[in-house]
């Protein structure tokens, strides 16, 4: 495929300096090695072929990897101060009224306490509700399970994150 036919978004991103390519996948998901793989498959010809590396990347994190991807997440219902991609994707707790706020807030907790790491969900077009019902339902899951689950909440996260780095002009 030639580059006039990969799509701009996707061209720009492949075009990149290596320094700002790992700079914008960071942005996409916290782990080091994720972005390092993705960087080393560059040029993409399609924004599918990216996305299958991403996923291909993500399948072979070690615990530590995930430990560092996740470590990027603010918990639900606390997006980061300033970030409008956490902010954009926790929507669903925006309007939530103060009573469900406090009850994730108390389940964030108990989850964190339990598993040693925030609580992650591809929270994009979830309500609150659907958020809560989902950790208080994977609280009771075994620590390896979660972590598989874990494992493809972020690949969801990241093919949304990279969707729209490469759909940018």
């Amino acid at each position: 495929m030639t580059s006039t036919s990969t799509p701009p978004g996707l061209a720009r991103f492949n075009a990149l300096e290596e320094h700002a390519a790992f700079a914008a996948l960071q942005e996409a998901c916290a782990s080091t090695t994720w972005a390092r793989r993705l960087l080393a498959a560059r040029p993409y010809a399609t924004a599918e072929d990216l996305y299958a590396a991403s996923d291909a990347a993500m399948a072979d994190l070690t615990t530590a990897d995930l430990d560092e991807a996740m470590a990027g997440h603010p918990p639900i219902g606390r997006p980061r101060p300033g970030d409008p991609a956490s902010a954009r994707e926790q929507s669903g707790m925006a309007g939530a009224p103060d009573g469900l706020k406090a009850e994730m807030l108390e389940l964030n907790l108990a989850y964190q306490e339990k598993f040693g790491h925030v609580f992650l969900i591809c929270a994009t077009g979830r309500t609150g509700e659907q958020m809560r019902d989902a950790v208080k339902e994977r609280i009771g899951n075994a620590p390896e399970q979660e972590r598989e689950i874990v494992r493809t909440e972020l690949g969801k996260i990241n093919r949304i994150r990279l969707a729209r780095l490469v759909a940018k002009d």
